[in-house]
């Protein structure tokens, strides 16, 4: 099998299911990828060494999964120069349905990029992601 191109990050293992969509997609496509739990909140080293190391592990982009607060987008990419996709998640936690990790992951500091797709739209993830490792060569 391929090394990996594409991290895929979550920050609670039952959010590994709503990140079907980006699995498949990248599958679909032969696009290797790999898939980590790690939260910005509970872990935030593992978090950042992760993010740090990922450029020379090979990895091209990074979709991180997250819910409510949804700091683990950020966290990410606080830590590395690759391109940072954001998932916002649903939450049965969440009073907005999502809205809350949507506006947390399009708020970004300046300085610290990050990609947002749809409330839960990993496979959409998957396919920027896929479309940036074209054009990046």
């Amino acid at each position: 099998m391929a090394d990996p191109l594409v991290g895929i990050l979550v920050g609670s293992d039952s959010d590994r299911e709503r990140m079907q969509g980006a699995f498949d997609e990248l599958d679909k496509r032969g696009i290797a990828w790999e898939f980590d739990v790690r939260s910005a909140h509970r872990t935030p080293d593992a978090v950042a060494e992760y993010a740090r190391t990922a450029a020379d592990r090979g990895l091209k982009v990074l979709i991180c999964g997250a819910g409510l607060a949804a700091a683990l987008p950020g966290a990410v990419a606080a830590h590395t120069e690759l391109p940072v996709i954001g998932v916002p998640l649903r939450s049965s936690l969440s009073v907005l349905d999502g809205l809350d990790a949507l506006l947390a992951i399009a708020q970004m500091p300046p300085g610290v990029p990050v990609a947002a797709v749809g409330v839960d739209n990993a496979k959409n993830a998957a396919a920027l992601a896929a479309r940036i490792i074209a054009v990046a060569g």
